[in-house]
């Protein structure tokens, strides 16, 4: 039997935006990216509580909701990073319910930052928290601080069948005809994985093939008369 507590820590917001963002993401999306919306979402709400933030839960949801739809082909462009289409995609739905515009950029934002390392923690709650809902649900960051009666009963509810292996190809295939798009993110070594001869682009020798000649001599500076 599941206690009044775990019960509303597994309810997502039941407004009108929330449940046209839930339609969206059931119609275009598969079943594992459907159940790995909702878990995100609900992981990320329960670490949000636990660390007594202040967010917005709508928003929150919205943007789990859409946060992986740039690797569906209706929502995915031919030259963008699949986290800018996810987050252009979730830009205009908000767009069409007069929805402020600092908060369509927080959801923007969360969007196109969460597979970003290192960044979105230190911004706003929701960029935070959608990260590390992503994190704790993709690679199991923060398992062992979640509760474990509550990880399990999401999972009971949005079950992860196959996810492993399954979000892993249905990952790749979101960016598999760009794969110059993942440049400088955690996705070019999964384009490195699976495409072959495929190798991303190496700072260093960007750097040595900027078209600035070095200087031969030293620098003159300004000095104050």
């Amino acid at each position: 039997m599941t206690t009044p507590n775990l019960a509303r820590a597994l309810t997502i917001p039941d407004s009108l935006l929330a449940k046209e963002a839930t339609d969206i993401l059931r119609d275009h999306s598969t079943d594992l990216l459907f159940n790995h919306s909702i878990r995100v979402y609900l992981f990320a709400a329960e670490q949000g509580r636990q660390r007594n933030l202040r967010f917005d839960r709508e928003l929150l949801y919205v943007a789990a909701a859409f946060h992986d739809l740039g690797l569906i082909k209706k929502f995915s462009s031919p030259d963008e990073r699949f986290e800018v289409d996810g987050a252009n995609a979730a830009r205009q739905f908000l767009s069409t319910h007069n929805i402020a515009e600092d908060q369509v950029q927080t959801v923007w934002e969360a969007i196109a930052l969460h597979t970003t390392p290192g960044i979105p923690k230190h911004m706003g709650p929701e960029v935070a928290l959608l990260n590390s809902g992503v994190l704790l649900d993709v690679i199991g960051v923060g398992f062992d601080q979640f509760p474990a009666e509550l990880r399990e009963e999401i999972v009971a509810k949005y079950p992860r069948t196959n996810f492993k292996e399954g979000f892993i190809q249905e990952y790749f295939a979101g960016f598999a005809h760009k794969p110059a798009t993942t440049y400088g993110t955690v996705n070019a070594a999964v384009c490195e994985r699976f495409i072959p001869g495929f190798k991303s682009p190496n700072a260093c020798d960007l750097i040595a093939a900027s078209p600035f000649p070095d200087c031969q001599h030293k620098a003159h500076h300004m000095t104050r008369t």
